[in-house]
Formats: structure tokens, sequence, C-alpha cells
């Protein structure tokens, strides 16, 4: 019988087994004793698994509304007013790790835990008793598919659509073994895009989908980056509009624009972003703004400026009654000579946090303030660590982007001491 300590940033449950090794279960919770496990994953130093039989179980343990939870959102088995204490405790263990005292971050959250995610991709499982395709899922460690008849995480109008298709599928005789994956997105009206992507074949272009941010449409590709869970996503906006004070903004990491052309549109903007069709859709959006008030046209730049960093091959600049909006088609630690000290500069990384080169430019110049919105708090707390050499702390706030699962968004707020 193994005791749950506690749970750790990837979501597993952490207990220590009769060898000395450290084990990280999901389907525990902590106090409780595991008595029966399963190991999907043995290292030197630690293993990882699945607990399948718990005596005493914890009073936050509630019954997973999926059966294909843990594949989906692992998190479904304890109260949601429990899983948002958890969060909260994370974020203060994973930034003590940096040696970063923080205080119990407040979590935002609409409070709808269910039927959030506006995109999902399922797998495609051939039942070979019934020769017809199933919706699927991996299971957890493992690249095993199992068949789903339900699933509660994504908007309901997503599985309405992936259920038609698979029947469509069936009716002409086809076979799971043809396709990839079935990707699928969903705007806030209900519409929903997407499609099969082959084996062997280019992945197809999906019709874009378009949905209001704070009152200002956006158009994005079904299969590119945007954000899973609008409305908490807007909660963070309206969070990051307070702090934005000053005339110029520098958005890095900008993805299609929904940060900065959503809080900082009224400023002097300059958005970066380095993927070819995310930039694309950044543009489109730019010249959606307000309704089209910018005049002018793309193409525009301070060629003293851009001599002073790398060229790349996607700048343009629209100025509109309310500010000027420029755009970047390059890595955001390649255009440092944009950072100025009289500026807000919002980070919005991937998961692998910002480049060294421009945590140190941020140093070194002092931009008045720093906007750090992070899907990776693990990374964000390497890289506020470095910043706490010139600033200090201001804000922090988490958001429940993604309830039922172990993921969170977390705000930092960074003035200069």
């Amino acid at each position: 019988m193994l005791k749950i300590e506690k749970l750790i940033p990837g979501g597993q449950a952490l207990t220590t087994a009769k060898n000395g090794k450290k084990l990280f279960l999901f389907q525990a919770l902590p106090g409780e004793n595991v008595v029966e496990y399963q190991i999907t994953k043995d290292k030197s130093s630690y293993s990882e698994g699945i607990a399948t039989k718990i005596e005493n179980p914890s009073p936050f343990r509630v019954d997973p509304k999926d059966a294909c939870f843990l594949s989906t959102s692992p998190w479904q088995i304890m109260d949601y007013d429990y899983e948002l204490a958890q969060k909260q405790e994370l974020i203060i263990e994973i930034f003590r790790e940096h040696q970063i005292n923080i205080e119990k971050p407040e979590i935002i959250t609409d409070h709808k835990d269910y039927f959030y995610r506006n995109k999902m991709e399922y797998a495609l499982f051939w039942d070979h008793n019934t020769n017809k395709i199933e919706l699927a899922f991996h299971a957890r460690g493992s690249h095993r598919k199992f068949p789903i008849k339900s699933s509660s995480i994504e908007r309901p109008e997503i599985f309405t659509r992936a259920k038609e298709i698979i029947n469509d599928l069936n009716s002409r005789g086809e076979e799971a073994r043809k396709y990839q994956s079935l990707l699928l997105r969903c705007n806030q009206n209900g519409e929903v895009s997407g499609g099969l992507y082959e084996n062997h074949k280019p992945h197809p272009i999906f019709k874009n989908l378009t949905d209001k941010i704070l009152g200002q449409e956006y158009s994005y590709s079904p299969n590119g980056f945007f954000q899973i869970n609008l409305p908490v996503y807007e909660l963070a906006l309206k969070e990051i509009k307070k702090h934005v004070t000053t005339d110029k903004v520098l958005d890095l990491y900008a993805g299609v624009g929904t940060i900065g052309l959503s809080v900082a549109s009224d400023k002097n903007l300059t958005l970066v972003e380095v993927d070819k069709s995310a930039f694309a859709e950044l543009v489109k959006n730019c010249t959606m703004l307000d309704n089209n008030v910018f005049r002018g046209r793309f193409g525009g730049y301070d060629r003293e400026r851009e001599e002073r960093a790398p060229r790349n091959d996607g700048r343009a600049r629209l100025r509109s009654e309310k500010g000027i909006i420029s755009s970047i088609l390059n890595k955001s630690e390649n255009v440092l000579n944009y950072i100025e000290p009289d500026q807000t500069v919002i980070l919005d990384p991937p998961r692998a946090g910002c480049d060294r080169k421009l945590i140190d430019k941020l140093n070194e110049v002092k931009p008045k303030t720093i906007i750090y919105l992070s899907c990776n708090p693990a990374t964000q707390a390497r890289d506020v660590k470095l910043l706490l050499e010139t600033y200090q702390i201001a804000d922090i706030k988490t958001f429940n982007f993604f309830p039922r699962t172990p993921h969170i968004e977390n705000l930092i707020i960074l003035r200069q001491k």
C-alpha cells in the first residue's frame, strides 16, 4: 500500500514505491492509499503509471463524467473547487522551486468546467466485430487506441459533427487505416470547421472561422493556433489591459494578434510572430480591426530601425485614427532593437519559454512594464527569476483555461524596481 503525498505540476500524484523509487500516478489524490497500480513508463530514477485500486478515498474525489477521462482530462476525479485550490498550490510550489516566494495567487474561472474546448482532434478506430469506424482516443501512456461513445470536454457541436463524419465514412464503406485523425474546431456561434487528415497526404486547408473577442472580430484557421477557451481568455485579456499604461506596446510571440490587438489597438503597437501562417492571419486581423478604420496600405516602415535589426520578409505598418500598428514576421529574439525603455512588453511564448537573449535584452533596456502570460509556469518561473535582476512582481493571477486537466495559464506583471 502506497500513501499519496501530493499532486505535482504534471498532474500526477506523487508517492514512493517500496524500492525507494519515486512514482507518479494518475487517478490518485493526496491522502489516498494506492493498493494496485499499472506502470506505463519505467525509468531508472522514477516510474509513471495509473492507480487501479484505491483505499481511503479522498473526500474531494468525485466520479468522472467520461469513460475516456484519463486521455482527455484526468482531473475529472476531483471536486472543481479542489481543482482550483490545487492549481494555486502548484503555482506557489513551481515558483518556490526557482527560489521565488509568492503569495497564493487569485485563480480566475468562468466556472464552466465541461463543454468548453473549441478544438478537438480524434483518432479513428476500426471495430473488427462490426467492420465500422469509431471515434477514438489514445490510451494515456501508450499508442493504443480505444473507441469512445461520448466526450464532455469539447463543445457539443464538435462531437455532433465528428459523429456525422464517422457515419458518412461508414456509409461509404471506408476503413480507418486510411486516415491519420479527425480535427474539428468550433467558434462561439457553434459553427464547426475542420475535417479528416489522410495518411501520407498533405493536411488540407479548412475554412477559416471568425470569433469576437472583447467585441473585436478575429479570423483564424482551424488547423492553426488559437485559444481553446475563449470566455476565460477574455477574462485574462481584461486583466492584461489594466496594466498597459504606456503609449508604446511591443507584443512578442503574437500569434494571430489577439492579445495586442485586443488590449492596445489604440497605442503604437508592434506585433512580432515567426510562424508564416499565423502571421498571415495576424495581418488579416489588423485590417479587420474596428471595421477597417485603417487608412493607407502595408509596406511602409522605419528603414533606419530596420537596418539595425535582422532583415525579415514580412514588415507591415498601418495607421488608424487610434494608433499605429506594425507587424513583423520574425523570431522575437531577432528583433531586440525594437525593445525600448518607455514600452509595455507583452510576452506569450510557447511552452519552452523565452530565449535567453531576449531576457538579457529586457534586463538591459528596462522597458517600464512586462506582461508575461504563460501556458507553462515552470519556464515562466525560470524566466521571471532572471528578470528579477531588474524587475519586481507587481501582480500575479492564474486562469483556469483548461478545467479538469492539470494545465495552468499564469499571468505575471513585472515592473521596474
